[in-house]
């Protein structure tokens, strides 16, 4: 996720560098009504709680440890929720347990029932995180990035959650094998076919993100535009559902725009400090959300209140600003980024395959103890393929992306 769910925050050192806070407008630029409109999303004044300009765009590029640790955070909430708080695991009868979690385990069940709520979590920081790494990159880099980051992972996830299925029957169906090929592609929702594992649904609307911004930057980051484009993409999603256009609502995304646009305004904090345009777009984003939080849990999820998982969301927007307005800075612990790098396949990796072998071992020991033997197996496992999958597919992947691009580059010049 990211996807995902998403990634680190990662210094940022485009082609162009560092990008500065925009200056004041000259009293030049009022000369056309245009100027005058670029005026009023133009970054506040260049000095914020006693910080310079040139401070605050040097913090821009530091990595945000706290992010990492809200990631892994995220990613654990979203799994144990699967193991032992979903509506399903509360069945008699169910696949999971075979009988009602709540009946297993009641304290656990009551916590695990809003960990659903690290999904709307990952898209926020997305936005985040994605507006932070490609500041100043072209599209082609940000292109090779996204395909570096979310393929070699999701590769390796299919292979082993088709091979724990094959292992162990019975439990969820498998897909046909021209299915399962189709979904190497991340682009199975877009062909009608089901995802070789549920969790998949979130990086169809990663994707659709990454495309709309790409739009931004071809464009070029700049503060306006990304402010022009949240309101832009809000007002979208905001028409999509009531338009009945399946166009519209597919690109609009309404489910999860307001996430998304949430932690793009956060990072426009970060990087030119606050202002009452960006706290209007964020408390947008508060308000919208909260309608889709209990639009998912009444269509959905079933189990959780409306008002746990809203102040779950609030605290954790909250938490956010202070990571955007400087207050996590001394956070420097270096776990935290080996446990960032883990979100990813964890996510990824935990569903079908977690439930599965607790359908096999539910007897075999007290279920907290298995909840937490199978979380902890999928942790060293998402290390493992962080470190022996992830890192060295990605240098081929970009090693391979780099030449080609170079090719059709050069190509291009030639008769």
């Amino acid at each position: 996720m990211r996807g995902a769910a998403g990634e680190s925050a990662i210094p940022v050192r485009g082609a162009g560098g560092l990008k500065q806070p925009l200056p004041p407008l000259a009293e030049s630029d009022w000369r056309t009504g245009v100027a005058a409109a670029e005026r009023l999303v133009q970054p506040p004044a260049p000095v914020r709680e006693g910080k310079p300009a040139t401070a605050r765009a040097q913090r821009a590029g530091t990595r945000l440890y706290a992010i990492d640790g809200i990631r892994i955070a995220a990613a654990l909430m979203v799994a144990v929720h699967h193991f032992a708080g979903t509506n399903r695991s509360n069945q008699p009868g169910n696949i999971i347990w075979d009988r009602p979690v709540s009946d297993i385990m009641p304290n656990v069940f009551r916590v695990a029932t809003y960990g659903w709520i690290g999904v709307e979590i990952f898209f926020v920081i997305s936005g985040f995180v994605i507006c932070m790494s490609c500041w100043g990159r072209t599209p082609r880099q940000f292109f090779v990035s996204r395909v570096i980051r979310l393929y070699p992972a999701y590769w390796f996830a299919i292979a082993f959650t088709t091979a724990v299925l094959v292992a162990v029957p019975g439990v969820w169906e498998r897909l046909r094998l021209r299915e399962i090929l189709l979904n190497f592609t991340m682009l199975q929702s877009g062909s009608g076919v089901a995802n070789a594992d549920g969790v998949y649904w979130t990086l169809w609307a990663e994707l659709r993100f990454y495309l709309l911004f790409m739009i931004v930057v071809a464009a070029g980051l700049t503060y306006r535009r990304v402010v022009i484009f949240c309101c832009a993409w809000g007002a979208a999603a905001m028409l999509a559902p009531v338009s009945k256009f399946p166009l519209l609502v597919l690109v609009a995304n309404p489910e999860g725009a307001w996430y998304f646009i949430a932690g793009l305004a956060l990072y426009l904090m970060h990087r030119f400090g606050q202002d009452l345009l960006l706290w209007g777009i964020l408390a947008m984003s508060w308000l919208m959300g909260q309608l889709e939080i209990g639009h998912r849990i009444d269509s959905v999820e079933h189990v959780s209140s409306w008002r746990g998982a809203v102040l779950i969301f609030t605290v954790f927007l909250l938490v956010m600003v202070g990571i955007a307005l400087g207050m996590t800075d001394r956070i420097r612990w270096k776990w935290l980024v080996t446990a960032g790098t883990m979100t990813y396949p964890l996510y990824l990796m935990h569903y079908a395959a977690g439930t599965a072998l607790i359908n096999r071992l539910h007897d075999t020991m007290d279920p907290r103890l298995l909840v937490v033997a199978v979380i902890a197996g999928f942790l060293v496992l998402s290390y493992l393929v962080h470190r022996f999958v992830e890192r060295p597919v990605a240098r081929l992947l970009k090693k391979g992306l780099d030449t080609s691009f170079a090719r059709l580059r050069n190509a291009g010049n030639t008769a």
